[in-house]
């Protein structure tokens, strides 16, 4: 259980309730949108909106029961990263988006799925 004064530390990643080895640092985007600067030659003008894409990505670690292919094809799915501060992120109708890399030496494989809408719980 998350205290007040835990920052970081372990993590819990799953796809539609199924728990994976999560390994390394994690990052993620919740897709609000961004504010890009509208610059001119003689000052700056505002700025403009645009869309991002919500993501988690990150390494898990492969195993003997792992079916890569299936990893591979997820599409419709929903992530979730629970964090060690309590927080929880919500990735939903997600698809693998990855370039599906797997090194041996440790079987990290590299992952990033991405989706129409992510969300913070706390």
């Amino acid at each position: 259980m998350a205290t007040d004064s835990r920052r970081a530390g372990k993590i819990f990643f799953t796809i539609d309730s199924v728990q994976y080895d999560a390994k390394g640092s994690f990052t993620y985007n919740l897709g609000k949108d961004k504010r890009e600067a509208m610059v001119g030659h003689d000052k700056v003008h505002g700025y403009k909106v645009l869309p991002q894409v919500p993501y988690i990505e990150g390494e898990i670690t492969d195993s003997g029961r792992l079916n890569l292919e299936k990893l591979f094809d997820l599409d419709g799915v929903t992530v979730t990263l629970e964090l060690a501060n309590g927080k929880a992120i919500l990735l939903r109708e997600a698809w693998y988006a990855g370039e599906g890399t797997v090194s041996t030496e440790e079987g990290n494989i590299q992952i990033r799925f991405e989706g129409i809408s992510a969300e913070e719980v706390a």
